[in-house]
């Protein structure tokens, strides 16, 4: 029998717990990014869920499997080593607390700016004797993934019959962006699940407020997306893979014709979970407002013109599973 630790305990008694879902869902569209349809199919992907599968992404598996074995070893290490790596709020290493606003999960993590100088600063911090592989493998492949995020972007303006290609896509490429990048790790614990007869929240639910998100993970469940009628599904894992996230700024910027997913993790009870995402974020001054392009003649605006920074503080003030446009809506009650 293994006896918990009253720290441990006492961390369970404030993370959430849920039935698990049954079943995986298997109508997630997958994308093939080289199929002549692509484009067409991803614009349907995101009015429908939100949400999607993309195959034949063009980022080698070395360097996912480079970057999560790096990880791992970060993730591995004794809890006095990892506490060096932060916090420096909002980024560093965090530990069951979820931001500021007393949101907790069964996970751990490291959150990064996207700036090199950041990401050379950070490496530094988590492995002080040689940071330079590190350094290396989350650079090679937030450039990759980025490049990946911009094709799926252009892609999209392609659908939507948008002239100017790269009207998404250059925000995410502007030496401004304001772009981030998170290590999750989910350790498994059989134990306190057995205690109480459920899954542990290892991540609550929420949208993601940039434009778009990339998630990778290794080859363990525990991604669930919301549908449009309120039911939760388990997205098979699949670690060649990526999927995609609209987030709530892209939903903004279509006028509510692409859907910000909700989406939460679970912790598996018997597998650790790692999973690392690329949020494209515009700079903190562009200002978040539909495309004009998309607009049809005599259609307002579904919401009220605002920054990225705006919107970025008024996220991060909230709680995870709270309605963060909902402010923002043009009939928002002041």
């Amino acid at each position: 029998m293994v006896i918990l630790s009253q720290s441990v305990v006492e961390d369970f008694s404030h993370i959430m717990t849920c039935k698990p879902t049954s079943g995986l869902f298997t109508g997630i569209p997958v994308i093939d990014l080289s199929d002549p349809d692509a484009k067409t199919l991803i614009v349907e992907a995101c009015q429908e869920f939100g949400f999607f599968k993309v195959v034949n992404h063009g980022v080698p598996i070395e360097l996912m499997t480079r970057l999560e074995a790096e990880a791992v070893k970060f993730f591995n290490l004794p809890q006095c080593e990892k506490d060096k790596a932060g916090p420096s709020i909002p980024f560093g290493y965090g530990n069951k607390r979820i931001g500021l606003n007393g949101d907790v999960g069964w996970v751990e993590y490291l959150l990064f700016s996207t700036n090199p100088e950041f990401i050379s600063q950070m490496s530094l911090s988590i492995f002080q004797d040689n940071p330079e592989i590190f350094k290396s493998a989350v650079n090679d492949y937030i450039s990759n993934v980025r490049d990946m995020v911009c094709e799926v972007l252009e892609l999209i303006a392609d659908g939507l019959k948008i002239e100017t290609r790269n009207v998404l896509s250059k925000l995410l490429r502007d030496e401004k962006s304001d772009s981030c990048f998170r290590l999750n790790h989910y350790p498994p614990c059989p134990e306190l699940q057995a205690l109480s007869g459920r899954n542990l929240i290892g991540f609550g639910e929420h949208t993601d407020p940039q434009i778009m998100s990339a998630v990778r993970s290794n080859n363990t469940s525990g991604l669930e997306i919301c549908l449009k009628h309120g039911t939760w599904v388990s997205v098979p894992p699949d670690q060649y893979s990526f999927f995609i996230n609209v987030g709530d700024s892209l939903q903004v910027m279509t006028n509510g014709r692409f859907r910000s997913v909700r989406h939460r993790v679970l912790a598996d009870n018997l597998k650790p979970r790692v999973s690392m995402i690329y949020f494209g974020g515009p700079p903190l001054s562009e200002k978040l407002t539909p495309l004009c392009s998309l607009m049809k003649e005599g259609e307002e605006s579904l919401y009220k013109e605002f920054t990225w920074h705006e919107y970025k503080t008024s996220a991060y003030k909230s709680r995870l599973g709270d309605n963060r446009l909902g402010f923002f809506l043009q009939n928002a009650s002041q």
